[in-house]
This record gives C-alpha cells, sequence and structure tokens, in this order.
C-alpha cells in the first residue's frame, strides 16, 4: 500500500517537472531562435572570413548561448547553429557579401 502511494506520488511529480520543462521550453523558442541566427551569422564570419578553426568560434559567444551548437559545411561554406529539437538557423558565405543568413522559414511572433 505504502509502496503504491510512493509510486503515484513519484509519476505525478515527474508529470510536472515535463510539463514545467515543456512550458519552459515553449516560452525560450523565441529567444533561441534569435539566439541560433545571431551565432550562425558570426560562426560564419569566424570561420569564413577570420579563417578560425569552428572550435574556437564557441569563444565569441555572448553570455547564455552555451546550449547554441555549430555545424559547418565546407562544401557550400555555410554554418548553422542550433540548439536540438528547438531551433536552426544558417549563414552561408559568400564573397561578395559577407555571411548571410537564410531566410527565416517559421512562423512570425504575434506582436500585441
Amino acid at each position: 500500500m505504502m509502496a503504491r502511494r510512493f509510486l503515484w506520488g513519484g509519476l505525478i511529480v515527474l508529470a510536472l517537472l515535463a510539463l514545467s520543462a515543456f512550458v519552459y521550453a515553449r516560452s525560450m523558442t523565441p529567444k533561441l531562435q534569435l539566439g541560433v541566427g545571431y551565432a550562425a551569422r558570426v560562426a560564419c564570419g569566424c570561420r569564413y572570413i577570420e579563417g578560425r578553426p569552428l572550435k574556437s568560434c564557441y569563444s565569441d559567444y555572448e553570455p547564455g548561448m552555451a546550449p547554441i551548437r555549430l555545424k559547418d559545411d565546407p562544401a557550400t561554406k555555410t554554418v548553422t547553429a542550433y540548439v536540438p529539437l528547438v531551433a536552426s538557423r544558417s549563414a552561408r558565405f559568400d564573397a561578395l557579401l559577407g555571411c548571410r543568413p537564410t531566410p527565416f522559414r517559421g512562423t512570425p511572433l504575434k506582436v500585441h
């Protein structure tokens, strides 16, 4: 009987934690979209304008950008910044125009 109460209590706590994590991630999505776009453009400049290795580009991050990861495609000279399962943006190097972000294809934010 006591084990059953602990099991139900544990399941309720786990469900509340999962719900709060979902709500938090949902509220942070606009900030993460902005952050990955910024990170992609900065990392593209770091990689293709300054010629530094991609791993050194993490040092150019602003505080709070630690969850953002970078991926490099040397064939197309594109750097992609992403937060797994939440947000992703890319920037492509153009010899004439520099690093240009790819157009945003998500849902625009509603302004009240």
